[in-house]
């Protein structure tokens, strides 16, 4: 605690005597100091005991005391000491009712005690306030300290949290709260997820204080790590503002969860390198061998149908980085193995077959769906079919599929087997398939525009009754001779048979691209 006014009233060697304001006297005293200016306000920071003889001041007029001693107060002033025997034998009556009116504490300082001896005093406790408040901290830095090797994060939190008689709180790269003490603060801090969002979206390191209502408590966010997106945050929640102690705790925390989390990079680099081998060992087509590599890291991965996602992005992007968290965020709140290899502008994720991971990367890319900036900056995701070790680079050629798909429509995310179940001829959309059509229909149209017939629409009809010219003929509403010469006028201006499949097909197909383009 900081000096006060009642310690230093209780200092055997000052014999200070209190003459007014005896109820406000525990008010912490941050400096003495003394000045015999008229109006020495311009010069106080607030919490000083301003000690004066009266050399400058009538201090017998009432109505100037009141001025005097008002300022002092309003100033911030938490004491006035004055000196007797030196201008005054006594404190003028008029100082001591301005005082007492204004609820100043003022205190009589002997002849015998010099301000210097009060200074003194003042200094030396707040001193050994400092000395006090950096011991705590250092014995806290130890405490937490051990708490981190014995426990982990968890232990540090609960030792956190009774350092500063608070909570605290641990969030991951997502934002998701990981761990909590005591156990009731998880509610309390999960309801800052927005605030943390915001403090990860700045540089590392990086703070900020939220304020709560009257009834809840203050509470301080820290980033941790060193690099450009923080891959986590703490949360402190006390009372009231920490003192120098509570301050040298926090800050301890903050270091040694950044050196966890360093360290935790560390690590994840490495499982992120075995992560590589082993799809790489998948694609080549030797599961025997990447079971072998993965051991306990992603064994259990293997063990059942998995999925495999391909993301394209801009290379070490936000895009990219945000569904790498999102997808090993998920893994470690629901315990889940999952493979995650960044490749560039690509990044790989191999997660299982209907698990939270691969909910978790839907659920990113449908968040992000309307919210793309610029087409290069946009996120786009290809999702394989389920699949086994062996089937591995099926799935994966199926993710690439699936991705190229997504771009072409100027979609976030789409499955596989989405396409296997629908229709092909929303991929006739695309301008290159339009391009196409529109040369190889070109003079088909050209001829049908100058009024000599309607080999175009009649194409159409033979076509869609597998060339059957009766049905045709009579979709057409005319004889089956006149639609064999249009069919040989068809044959005639596009120099193709008929009779080969690849034509008929390639034909049908512009057909289609056209009539959903008019469509």
């Amino acid at each position: 605690m900081p000096p006060t006014l009642a310690s230093l009233v209780h200092h055997s060697a000052l014999k200070l005597t209190v003459r007014a304001g005896e109820d406000r006297l525990d008010a912490p005293v941050r400096w003495a100091h003394a000045s015999e200016l008229a109006d020495p306000v311009p010069y106080m920071e607030g919490g000083e005991l301003l000690l004066i003889t009266a050399l400058k001041l009538d201090a017998e007029d009432r109505e100037a005391m009141r001025r005097y001693v008002k300022r002092l107060a309003g100033a911030g002033v938490v004491g006035l000491g004055f000196a007797v025997g030196v201008h005054y034998d006594d404190i003028p009556e008029a100082l001591v009712e301005a005082a007492r009116e204004e609820g100043l504490p003022l205190l009589e300082v002997p002849r015998r005690t010099p301000f210097l001896a009060i200074s003194k005093a003042v200094s030396a406790a707040i001193a050994a306030d400092q000395y006090r408040a950096v011991t705590a901290g250092f014995a806290a830095q130890r405490e937490l300290t051990r708490q981190t090797l014995t426990d982990g994060p968890e232990g540090l939190l609960a030792a956190l949290a009774a350092q500063v008689d608070g909570w605290a709180a641990l969030y991951d790269a997502s934002g998701a709260v990981v761990a909590a003490a005591p156990d009731w603060a998880a509610r309390r801090a999960a309801r800052l997820t927005v605030e943390v969002t915001r403090l990860r979206e700045r540089p590392a390191p990086a703070s900020s204080v939220v304020a709560g209502p009257e009834d809840e408590d203050r509470v301080e966010l820290h980033s941790l790590g060193t690099g450009r997106r923080p891959r986590a945050a703490l949360a402190v929640g006390t009372a009231a503002a920490p003192g120098t102690a509570e301050r040298y705790a926090v800050h301890s925390a903050v270091a040694l969860l950044t050196l966890t989390t360093e360290r935790s990079r560390s690590l994840h680099a490495a499982e992120q390198r075995i992560g590589a081998a082993v799809l790489r060992m998948l694609l080549a087509g030797e599961p025997d061998h990447a079971r072998a590599v993965a051991g306990d890291l992603y064994g259990a991965l293997l063990d059942a149908p998995f999925r495999i996602i391909v993301a394209q992005g801009e290379a070490n992007g936000d895009a990219l980085g945000a569904l790498a968290e999102a997808a090993e965020s998920a893994a470690a709140r629901s315990g889940e193995a999952v493979l995650v290899v960044p490749e560039g502008e690509r990044l790989v994720v191999l997660a299982a077959d209907g698990g939270t991971v691969v909910g978790a990367c839907c659920d990113h890319a449908a968040a992000r769906e309307g919210a793309r900036k610029t087409d290069d900056d946009e996120l786009v995701v290809g999702l394989s079919a389920p699949a086994g070790p062996i089937a591995a680079s099926a799935a994966y050629k199926q993710a690439e599929q699936a991705l190229s798909v997504a771009r072409r429509r100027g979609r976030v995310l789409v499955e596989h087997e989405q396409m296997a179940a629908g229709s092909v001829l929303p991929l006739l959309a695309d301008d290159a398939v339009k391009a196409f059509a529109d040369g190889l229909l070109r003079a088909l149209r050209d001829h049908d525009a100058t009024g000599r017939g309607d080999l175009v629409a009649s194409l159409r009809a033979w076509l869609s009754r597998h060339g059957q010219w009766d049905a045709a003929a009579a979709d057409l509403g005319v004889h089956r001779p006149t639609l064999r010469y249009r069919m040989r006028r068809v044959e005639e201006i596009l120099g193709r048979s008929l009779d080969d499949p690849d034509v008929r097909m390639e034909l049908w197909l512009a057909l289609k691209a056209t009539s959903a383009d008019t469509a």
